[in-house]
């Protein structure tokens, strides 16, 4: 049994708490959006779409949390948190360049999450 496998317990709740403090964007939109990208909101509709992306990610890291507890549902919570890690990572580096030097310690560390989550996964199968 390796590491991951021993400890997925563990590490799925610290990364789901990690990734829990994008509700930062529910409630700051403007701070959330500064830290990520370095930039501002530029329009009224920003706003509303900011703090609905930071409230999704904060579902992810619950579900996170959840999959952590309930072994049950953890590898459907493994895959869809990892796939929204990746299409983050993704389309930051394809769309957003100009950002990624803001972003990198997120990106860095969902791209860890994601090697961490697949590889558990793969693991078991």
């Amino acid at each position: 049994m390796s590491i991951i496998v021993k400890n997925i317990k563990w590490i799925m709740t610290i990364s789901g708490v990690i990734t829990c403090s994008m509700i930062l964007a529910v409630f700051a939109p403007q701070t959330a959006l500064h830290s990520m990208f370095g930039e501002g909101l530029v329009a009224p509709i920003a706003e509303v779409v900011v703090r609905s992306w930071g409230f999704l990610i904060f579902l992810m890291g619950v579900l996170l949390i959840y999959g952590a507890f309930n072994s049950t549902h953890r590898n459907l919570a493994l895959g869809f948190v990892g796939i929204s890690k990746l299409a983050f990572i993704t389309l930051v580096i394809t769309f957003g360049s100009e950002f990624i030097c803001h972003s990198r310690l997120t990106i860095l560390l969902d791209s860890v999450f994601v090697v961490v989550f697949a590889s558990y996964l793969y693991q078991l199968h």
